[in-house]
């Protein structure tokens, strides 16, 4: 073997073990939350952003979020309170109340919405814990044959937690909501 091809080869190893470390090391060091580290009652507000936010403004939104447990899974159930449009002095007020439950998939970390089978009528939702972040995933299929993907993550920080809403139709983003919840009860 040549002075070259040792090298080589002793190059290619140190590469791949580099990359073995740490495309493993991650895993190994963060582990996933498990679901009832997110139980509780959660409120606070966020500011809500589409293509059209430069032009129009955005749209504050207030927001409460409760998580517990229910039968061999667990429930989110949250509140939009939407405030936008209308008369500045006295904005349109629209509030919008949703439920899921969830049950426990055969993989790691993945839960199952029940009810929420079909994407043409009720949408297939699906929940997902990873490290810190809870996130459900709505998709349902348009009348038109397209679809929307709504995704809720939902990071614990701090005191109450992060909550990132995006909304995509047809693969372009409609809306995206930012917004931070402080925890108000068990």
């Amino acid at each position: 073997m040549t002075r070259i091809s040792r090298c080589l080869i002793t190059s290619l190893a140190a590469a791949m073990l580099f990359a073995t470390s740490w495309l493993i090391a991650p895993a190994a060091i963060a582990q996933s939350l498990p679901v009832n580290a997110f139980y509780g009652h959660f409120q606070g507000s966020g500011v809500a952003e589409n293509s059209d936010s430069l032009y129009f403004g955005v749209t504050v939104r207030d927001l409460d979020v409760k998580i517990g447990a229910e039968g061999t899974g667990f429930y989110v159930e949250w509140t939009s309170v939407i405030r936008g449009g209308g008369d500045p002095n006295n904005p349109d007020i629209r509030r919008r109340t949703q439920r899921m439950d969830f049950t426990p998939a055969p993989e790691l970390n993945v839960f199952n919405a029940t009810g929420r089978d079909n994407p043409r009528t009720d949408g297939l939702a699906w929940a997902q814990i990873q490290d810190q972040t809870l996130s459900v995933h709505v998709m349902q299929i348009t009348a038109t044959g397209g679809y929307v993907i709504q995704t809720y993550n939902r990071t614990l920080e701090g005191t109450g937690m992060r909550l990132k809403f995006i909304n995509v139709a047809n693969g372009e983003p409609q809306r995206e909501v930012d917004a931070r919840l402080v925890k108000v009860g068990n």
